[in-house]
């Protein structure tokens, strides 16, 4: 099963593109996120991954409220990232009617807190995966870590993680096609589900990626290609289903 996973990047209440995760780089698309998702449900969209673009960078969450009205507002899950460093904060997101959370430098960081939400939610947990050069990044991708992110995963996995996203920075949003190579490899050194992120720019890299699904590659997030209109959602959902 791959999934496409239509992305809404949350900054001061507005859906946004950043790129390479720079915020001075930044291009607003739509003024209301909760409109956005509506359409990217309609469009077909089977799971919607939405980002607090300012909770990442404040290390709480920001935009909470906005997001349960996402979440309330569609049939379809939705999954979260962004700034999720305690428990309160991953119980905060799951009572507004979140289905799955994304953590990030938590996960680098606090060993022992991922170890508990883990035991706790299982696969309501995701690991977020943001690597620069090989290396995994944290604090909204202000600071990169010596920790690699294979190793990473294999040490998470081993201790109830499900489900990986990962992200090459040095791809996002720049449109050239997400790196393929490191995606599978993670998928088959973790032996867990991997989601890609970054750099999806048209129909034939959602094709490719969904042709290692029986490898761990669950999904895509697909962000600015939908924005600027490089891929159609409808269509991407549709030949990936025939793939």
């Amino acid at each position: 099963m791959f999934t496409i996973y239509p992305a809404i990047d949350i900054r001061d209440g507005k859906c946004v593109r950043l790129v390479q995760g720079d915020y001075n780089r930044e291009t607003v698309y739509n003024e209301n996120p909760v409109e956005v998702a509506r359409e990217w449900e309609r469009l077909g969209g089977s799971y919607i991954h939405l980002v607090d673009l300012d909770g990442a960078k404040a290390g709480q969450p920001v935009n909470d409220e906005l997001i349960g009205r996402i979440a309330s507002a569609v049939q379809v899950p939705v999954q979260v990232g962004g700034g999720l460093r305690t428990r309160e904060h991953v119980e905060r997101l799951l009572s507004l009617g979140v289905s799955r959370v994304i953590l990030g430098t938590a996960a680098i960081e606090d060993c022992a807190f991922t170890e508990a939400v883990l035991a706790a939610y299982g696969d309501r947990i995701a690991i977020g995966l943001d690597a620069r050069n090989g290396y995994v990044a944290t604090r909204g991708w202000l600071e990169t870590s010596g920790v690699r992110a294979d190793e990473l995963a294999a040490e998470l996995a081993a201790k109830g993680a499900e489900t990986f996203i990962f992200t090459d920075i040095s791809r996002d949003g720049m449109m050239q096609g997400p790196n393929v190579e490191a995606i599978v490899a993670l998928a088959k050194s973790s032996r867990r589900t991997v989601i890609a992120s970054g750099g999806v720019s048209q129909m034939e890299d959602l094709i490719t990626l969904s042709s290692y699904a029986q490898e761990g590659v669950g999904g895509a997030i697909v962000g600015k290609a939908l924005y600027t209109g490089s891929i159609d959602l409808q269509a991407a959902v549709q030949a990936v289903a025939r793939a």
